[in-house]
């Protein structure tokens, strides 16, 4: 049975909250949409509204991280990291605070919002920043394992949610360790190594591939990142693939190619959203135009591993 991310990112704030008062909800007037509003019903005076004004609600995160606050700033991913990036350079991560920072609405899936909210680059602008820990789960209940994380961990975090709802709890329950990836599956022909909401689409590809020996790994932290795990599912297989619902460029491809490249230099493909602007659609519509459909990536699959020779 599917959970939604961020129903279970709602929640688990309001129970952290509850149990802490140092934690406070910062809402760019948002908070239907990216569940903050459960902070506001439940526990009221950990809820404060900023308003349409992303620059203004990071600065003022700032300003109570300094007196001892652990303020958590939620907004759609593509206002928070681009309409707010001086100020999460300069006040966040300049300062190392320990500021929580919260990109609802990553990728593609944003409701039928078209361009102007599809978040596409977030993972490539906010892993360049020093002090920053980036963080992508893959479902709701390793999102609710990294915000606890999170919460015991001082600095500043950015996590990256999905919106997408027809996610089940798939991934092993267990407890999250920051800078720390998983390995799914074994295999001798293949890597696949995947991050966030597109582990689980990959993870039913690979099920549908029985002729090919696929081993997948998932990495909910971008950064720090797990290199070891990394080389050492790389040192089995000959070829390297990374999929992404993000830009092919900065991305999760972009980490894994640095990496091998300078330890053990693999034949490495990146699937990930091609360099261009996308209209409004339904998910499946986009993820089928993008290539990152179940599907879609399926064939891409199956098309790399009957070429694996040529490497």
């Amino acid at each position: 049975m599917s959970i939604s991310v961020r129903d279970q990112f709602g929640k688990q704030l309001a129970k952290l909250a509850k149990a802490d008062s140092r934690v406070l909800a910062l809402d760019g007037d948002l908070g239907n949409s990216t569940r903050l509003d459960s902070i506001e019903k439940e526990t009221a005076d950990s809820f404060l509204q900023m308003g349409i004004a992303e620059q203004n609600m990071v600065g003022v995160a700032a300003g109570l991280a300094s007196v001892g606050f652990q303020p958590w700033v939620c907004s759609f991913a593509t206002f928070l990291t681009k309409r707010a990036l001086d100020q999460i350079i300069v006040s966040v991560a300049q300062t190392n605070f320990d500021v929580k920072l919260v990109g609802s609405y990553s990728g593609l899936l944003t409701s039928n919002t078209g361009k102007t909210h599809h978040s596409l680059d977030d993972i490539a602008i906010m892993t360049t920043i020093p002090n920053m820990t980036v963080i992508a789960p893959g479902d709701a209940r390793e999102t609710v394992a990294a915000m606890k994380a999170m919460h015991r961990t001082v600095g500043p975090m950015y996590l990256r949610l999905t919106r997408d709802e027809t996610i089940p709890s798939f991934l092993p329950d267990e407890d999250f360790e920051i800078g720390k990836g998983k390995s799914l599956a074994e295999g001798t022909d293949m890597l696949v190594v995947t991050t966030g909401s597109t582990t689980y689409r990959v993870a039913e590809a690979i099920k549908q591939m029985e002729d090919v020996s696929i081993a997948h790994q998932h990495f909910p932290t971008l950064k720090p990142f797990d290199k070891e795990l990394l080389i050492e599912g790389a040192r089995k297989v000959r070829q390297v693939v990374t999929v992404e619902e993000h830009y092919k460029r900065g991305g999760l491809g972009s980490i894994v190619s640095e990496i091998l490249s300078e330890s053990l230099p693999r034949k490495i493909y990146r699937i990930g959203v091609p360099d261009n602007f996308f209209g409004c659609g339904t998910d499946e519509e986009l993820l089928e135009a993008t290539g990152l459909s179940v599907e879609a990536i399926r064939k891409s699959l199956i098309d790399l591993s009957l070429c694996k020779k040529q490497f």
